[in-house]
């Protein structure tokens, strides 16, 4: 077995929304996780705004980078390639993430790595738990992502079973946390009042769960308007709002349905592991019935620990590692952001025909050592 010392280390930037995550990874051992957040500019304004997200991107990049390279112990030089978020997620705040990652790249002489923001989260598992199967299963639960994914090879061939039709599942939680006057982000906080409360106190619809349904797509619309209402009724009749009780039947609604779909897809597909990620994955309800049903199915649930689950470095520094480790194509330099880059593309490869002259190219300019 090659020792660690030859498994590619590399770094990995992700500015898809308002976390500035740079990432070391050797192989699949993680050796830096450094996050700046600009979480509480946003809160004020009850989301993230993206030019502001932007902004702090940029003011964050350089000392987040160098954060990471201490933390890990390597120098700039001794990297293997630079992997970026290339998208989905806010233009202008990937724009910040791509122009770092080329700078870097190109003054560094290596190889640059435009990989998908989806593809990512699933890749992080390898992190905690080694290797992903293959194929692997899994359910991505987020602000602004709620899909069911079949990854046979997490570098080239990532599969949508199903996705959200309007609302994601994180987007709901913030919308809520909104109407109880909870705050921004609302996913922890409503994680926190749960706790306390009943899940069985209000019976909440649950979304697109019926026979004729599409049996993988999400929908968290309706459930938001219905728990939305709810409370209107209750202010306005003059008693007081049940708070933990409400967040409890809400996320026990959300949770209900991802848990239930992702179990089915695993049965439909003979798949016997499901793997979770994305920020909502750090919800303890999800985490605990998610196990629950898992271990009733026969299927074995791979689930990173919540730091890993939020938007990250790590994530990309490891679909990075693994995209050289497979030797798969270094993206150009005319890389560029892509706002809505479809799962099925986990990384933006470069144009064969001009990526051997650009690479050359590069270490010619590196040699005159723009980063030292």
């Amino acid at each position: 077995m090659a020792s660690t010392r030859d498994e590619p280390l590399v770094l990995g930037i992700e500015t898809s929304c308002d976390e500035t995550g740079v990432g070391i990874v050797r192989g699949t051992t993680l050796l830096a996780d450094a996050v700046a957040s600009s979480v509480d500019e946003h809160a004020r304004f009850g989301g993230v705004v993206p030019e502001v997200a932007s902004r702090a991107h940029l003011e964050a990049m350089v000392p987040t980078i160098e954060r990471a390279l201490k933390e890990a112990g390597v120098t700039a030089k001794d990297l293997d390639g630079i992997a970026v978020t290339a998208g989905p997620g806010l233009a202008g705040a990937l724009l910040v993430g791509v122009s770092a990652a080329k700078a870097y790249a190109y003054a560094l002489g290596k190889p640059l790595y435009g990989v998908n923001h989806l593809a990512s989260h699933i890749c992080v598992d390898q992190l905690e738990h080694g290797p992903l199967p293959e194929p692997t299963m899994a359910l991505l639960v987020s602000g602004g992502h709620s899909s069911l994914l079949l990854s046979e090879d997490i570098t080239s061939d990532v599969r949508p079973l199903g996705s959200t039709i309007d609302d994601a599942a994180g987007e709901a939680f913030d919308k809520i946390a909104r109407v109880l006057n909870l705050g921004f982000p609302g996913g922890p906080v409503i994680d926190r009042y749960a706790r306390e409360g009943d899940p069985n106190a209000i019976a909440f619809p649950r979304g697109l769960t019926g026979p004729r349904d599409a049996a993988y797509d999400f929908s968290f619309s309706g459930l938001k308007t219905s728990v939305a209402r709810w409370i209107e009724a209750k202010r306005a009749a003059g008693e007081e709002v049940p708070v933990r009780d409400v967040s409890a039947s809400f996320q026990e609604a959300v949770v209900d349905v991802l848990t239930r779909k992702a179990v089915r897809a695993c049965k439909d597909e003979g798949v016997d592991h499901l793997m979770i990620g994305g920020g909502v994955a750090a919800n303890s309800r999800l985490r605990a019935l998610a196990q629950e049903r898992c271990e009733k199915a026969g299927i074995r649930l791979r689930v990173p620990r919540p730091k890993l689950c939020t938007d990250n470095g790590a994530m990309v520094a490891a679909l990075g590692a693994e995209m050289v480790a497979r030797n798969r194509t270094a993206s150009s330099w005319d890389l560029s952001a892509d706002s809505s880059l479809p799962v099925t593309e986990p990384h933006v490869p470069g144009h064969s025909h001009d990526h051997a002259h650009s690479h050359d190219h590069v270490h010619e300019v590196s040699k005159e050592n723009l980063y030292s």
